[in-house]
């Protein structure tokens, strides 16, 4: 169920236009000549989460924003933007069934030339449909 999850989180957030405005890409890794910003999974793992009756997992995806800024809170608004969005994930998809949806952890850094990347983990909990 993990790659179902990963294809429906990055179709959800590229049928947002307001990201899709601000995103120059929304794939699911890091894309090779796009100018910034951009936002790409950079890694999933899943887990059991089944029950005696349904199967499940619990899905953690890490998601990565890659923008410009010499500020420390360059990029805020459009990681909020972004978590707002993945929070707001229908339960209901193609072949399985969220159950829950999780922030994990975010980790904001600085790179050269004022480049920043900020990590975003969630976890999602689903049942197989």
């Amino acid at each position: 169920m993990e790659m179902p999850v990963r294809a429906a989180l990055l179709a959800w957030i590229k049928a947002d236009p307001l990201l899709t405005a601000q995103l120059n890409a929304v794939d699911e890794e890091a894309p090779q000549r796009t100018s910034l910003p951009w936002l790409a999974i950079a890694a999933s793992a899943s887990t059991d989460w089944s029950t005696k009756t349904i199967r499940g997992r619990e899905v953690r995806v890490a998601l990565e924003l890659h923008c410009r800024g010499d500020v420390p809170d360059a990029g805020a608004q459009l990681a909020n933007a972004i978590e707002a969005r993945i929070e707001s994930l229908p339960s209901a998809q193609a072949g399985f069934r969220v159950a829950s949806t999780r922030f994990l952890r975010a980790r904001a850094e600085q790179r050269g030339e004022s480049r920043r990347a900020i990590l975003l983990e969630y976890a999602f909990r689903v049942f197989a449909a």
